[in-house]
């Protein structure tokens, strides 16, 4: 992948011994450009650098600023994402939705209950949400999920001006009066950073709340609601991770499939209540995302030289306009930001990219067993539910943006195959019995052979052969 808008792996990510950033002879580390120049650049591009800089303190300023609290801020989030579904259609939530919706996780739960032995959660009073709740009770986990990334970014963009003072190359008022110092200076860089995530993702969570069908569609866990201690001191989340429908989103998933409305809320009934049960049962796993999305975003480094290049680059093709808002938060979502991965990097991903997938291919496989003889229509849409992933899951679109991170239909169903078929050599028990601990699960190279898999990661009943 090729670096957009200068963002890369740190070359020191892997151990390896960081390079002197003001050695002429390094020429893959370009050097920092004096103030005088950088400042020059803003002016170029149409920018006051005194006013920029004094707009970036007043308006972005956040706890984040002063040194303390999220610095993705959690209410910028939900209040773009709720103004963007507000430009749409909002349903509320009426009892004859709560009926439906409680009726069709009874059933799916009662289907459920044969082929996994994970057990229904306790039933929430509220069974169904409107786009709006979903948005609020989901934004926290969001933040909780990108707030490594942004972290990555805005620690990449001081350090780089950390260095460019310790070199000499930042010199404090030498872009004139209307610019601050170098103190005043830093803060405002990571606020505009967190402000800029929090501005995408607010964004990118509103598109997904006019089309998730449930509380957990997303097949991430985002629902942790506290920790508490384990026995061996570690923290162990604990999820709120209870099954609930969207009907305003139901009754858009099956438009034009004439279909029996009753089947189409079961079958996503079916996915929504295995995905809450998995979660519920799993509560390592959230932290386990959380801490690859920390693996990666550690890597993170800043090529000026770069920005500067790809910056005057997408304005001259007319990609980016300066003088126009709305353009520079289509490039943003385009994922302008997106690094390139170094090795250690992409390690993070491939581990993050396989959770994922055997999260999907798990729900995929379990809610095929409970619900394929019994749900006439079930085969219609399931292969509906797949052609709409291949071609528009807005949860794909989200990772791609924010980590260059796709993950295949074909590895979705590699997955799910990958579980048909550990329940038939191990059952049911031993299937679900893999979700106890990480280590427990395969790699990318193992699902493609699940008995292999399976004969070098069991331990057998009978030890003596090996003495």
């Amino acid at each position: 992948m090729s670096p957009r808008f200068g963002f890369g792996p740190s070359d020191g990510a892997d151990g390896e011994e960081e390079q002197n950033p003001n050695n002429s002879e390094n020429s893959g580390q370009p050097q920092f450009p004096g103030m005088d120049e950088l400042m020059s650049q803003f002016q170029s591009f149409g920018f006051n650098p005194g006013a920029l800089f004094s707009q970036l303190g007043a308006a972005l300023g956040n706890p984040a600023a002063a040194g303390s609290g999220s610095l993705v801020p959690l209410e910028t989030i939900r209040e773009i994402g709720r103004t963007y579904i507000a430009a749409g259609p909002q349903l509320p939530v009426g009892s004859v939705d709560l009926a439906q919706c409680t009726e069709a996780l009874d059933i799916a739960n009662t289907w459920l209950d044969s082929v996994t032995i994970f057990p229904a959660l306790t039933r929430s009073p509220s069974t169904a949400w409107s786009r709006k709740e979903w948005l609020d009770s989901s934004a926290a986990g969001w933040q909780k999920l990108v707030e490594p990334l942004a972290q990555g970014m805005a620690s990449a963009l001081t350090s780089i001006v950390e260095q460019g003072q310790e070199s000499g190359d930042f010199e404090e008022g030498v872009a004139g009066a209307g610019t601050p110092g170098l103190a005043a200076l830093l803060p405002i860089l990571r606020s505009f950073m967190g402000a800029l995530f929090a501005s995408q993702l607010g964004n990118s969570v509103g598109a997904l709340a006019t089309s998730v069908t449930g509380a957990n569609d997303v097949a991430i866990p985002l629902f942790t609601s506290f920790d508490t201690l384990a026995e061996d001191g570690s923290i162990v989340p604990i999820g709120n991770y209870q099954a609930r429908l969207i009907p305003q989103n139901l009754i858009g998933w099956g438009e034009g499939l004439e279909l029996p409305e009753e089947e189409i809320r079961i079958f996503l009934a079916l996915r929504e209540a295995a995905a809450a049960r998995l979660f519920s049962h799993t509560p390592w796993l959230a932290q386990y995302i959380y801490e690859a999305v920390a693996a990666y975003s550690s890597g993170i480094r800043v090529d000026i030289q770069t920005i500067q290049e790809q910056a005057e680059s997408a304005m001259n093709s007319g990609e980016l306009d300066i003088n126009n808002p709305q353009s520079i938060q289509i490039a943003i979502n385009q994922g302008i930001f997106t690094p390139e991965q170094s090795p250690k990097q992409e390690a993070a991903l491939a581990r993050l990219e396989i959770a994922l997938a055997l999260i999907e291919g798990w729900i995929d496989h379990v809610t095929t067993q409970a619900g394929a003889g019994k749900l006439p229509s079930f085969s219609a849409l399931n292969e509906t539910l797949r052609r709409r992933r291949a071609t528009s899951a807005p949860t794909q679109q989200l990772f791609s943006t924010l980590f260059g991170l796709q993950v295949s239909p074909r590895k979705f169903r590699e997955c799910s195959q990958f579980w048909s078929e550990v329940n038939e050599l191990i059952s049911i028990e031993g299937r679900d019995g893999r979700w106890e601990d990480p280590a427990l699960l395969p790699s990318v190279d193992d699902i493609a052979d699940a008995k292999k898999f399976l004969d070098s990661t069991t331990v057998p009943d009978d030890l003596s052969g090996l003495l």
